[in-house]
């Protein structure tokens, strides 16, 4: 059966220092132990909303890209990118691209465009259907992504403590309605936009709607699951 080990991360993250928090991503890439490593929406910058777009030649992310080097692993990592979006690169040994831009900005993210498009990235034939925070909630989006033939759909999102459930009850509306793998990758602590606190609780659901990982509320923390090919995926 095809697998692909997958995980979910909440580095602690300092305000616009990209250097600082490369670093501590690259610390939670080699400690995952994972092909593919998901981190929360603007991980790299902080939820700042006026934070410098961060181009994937930047000189910052080699630590990273060095430990996806190391450990043969896709970093999903979350970023202000030109346009200016609100990004996702994906980084790997080779360097870092612009995977995905998000498609439906809050309005209180009036500075960033709506992304161009649903994404999916693959990964030693598993397709990634991608998506950032607001677009796991707007089911045009994921019917959308879905319908480009997906085996898991993969978020990188900012809640408040209150909105812990949120990422549960999406992810499970997404196994319900189209059977695939679901990751969420989510802040925890403090991080920019008024969030004193975020959620944490960074998960991995099964295509039948079982938590398969689940992280606590702490910054640091890293939930990690084998994800198997499922029949129920509807492709």
């Amino acid at each position: 059966m095809r697998s692909l080990i997958i995980a979910v991360c909440q580095p602690r993250v300092t305000a616009l220092d990209v250097a600082t928090n490369a670093t501590r991503h690259a610390a939670s890439v080699r400690a995952a132990s994972a092909r593919v490593v998901v981190f929360p929406e603007m991980s790299l910058t902080g939820y700042e909303l006026e934070a410098p777009t961060v181009a994937p030649d930047d000189p910052r992310l080699a630590p990273l890209v060095e430990a996806c080097a190391a450990t043969d692993t896709v970093a999903l990592v979350g970023a202000p990118v030109e346009g200016p979006y609100i990004g996702m690169l994906a980084i790997d040994g080779d360097g870092a691209r612009v995977a995905y831009r998000k498609q439906h900005p809050h309005s209180s993210e009036e500075r960033f465009l709506p992304g161009p498009s649903p994404e999916v990235l693959e990964v030693d034939g598993w397709r990634l259907g991608l998506a950032i925070c607001r677009d796991t909630g707007i089911a045009e989006h994921v019917a959308e992504t879905a319908a480009l033939g997906i085996d898991a759909y993969v978020a990188g999102v900012v809640d408040p403590p209150a909105g812990e459930a949120v990422a549960a009850e999406r992810a499970r509306r997404v196994n319900q309605e189209y059977g695939v793998w679901v990751a969420v990758s989510s802040f925890a602590g403090p991080t920019g936009g008024g969030y004193a606190e975020t959620a944490g609780r960074s998960g991995i659901w099964a295509p039948d709607g079982r938590v398969e990982a689940r992280a606590g509320r702490s910054p640091g923390e890293i939930a990690r699951a084998t994800m198997v090919a499922s029949s129920l995926a509807r492709l």
